[in-house]
């Protein structure tokens, strides 16, 4: 899979699913939980509570995984590992162009004070479980 065809395909794996893992680093063991995504080309965003255990492991370790896009089809179900850093955005504009209906039930709004966003920029990702049976890396170290 050439480069080009890599990008495309992790673009269209982002778009067609939201819900996917979040692993942290917790006492220097990893700790995983369901999230909800949006994407901005290859960043990941997710709302959070800024008073969770999640927001703790990221103060004290910014290195996070992704698990995202397995619908359980087999061979060929191409589903993203994603390695990243995470960071933790409270400023009014990114909390409105996240806002959307499915976070009422954990927050009052856009302007509620325990609402923040998690930016999750991928350092590597990898397409796995792809017909040809290999793994596909993007990095983006540099």
């Amino acid at each position: 899979m050439d480069n080009q065809k890599m990008k495309e395909t992790v673009l269209k794996i982002l778009e067609d699913h939201q819900i996917g893992t979040l692993a942290t680093v917790e006492n220097n063991k990893p700790y995983s939980r369901y999230m909800t995504f949006f994407n901005e080309a290859y960043t990941l965003y997710t709302a959070t509570n800024k008073e969770t255990h999640k927001v703790e492991d990221i103060e004290e370790n910014p290195n996070v995984h992704i698990l995202i896009g397995y619908t359980f089809d087999g061979i060929g179900d191409e589903f993203l590992e994603i390695e990243g850093k995470a960071e933790l955005h409270d400023e009014d504009a990114m909390k409105h162009k996240l806002w959307n209906d499915h976070l009422k039930p954990w927050f009052s709004g856009p302007d509620d004070p325990n609402y923040i966003v998690l930016k999750i920029t991928p350092v590597e990702i990898r397409i796995r479980n792809t017909k040809d049976k290999n793994v596909h890396r993007l990095d983006f170290s540099n």
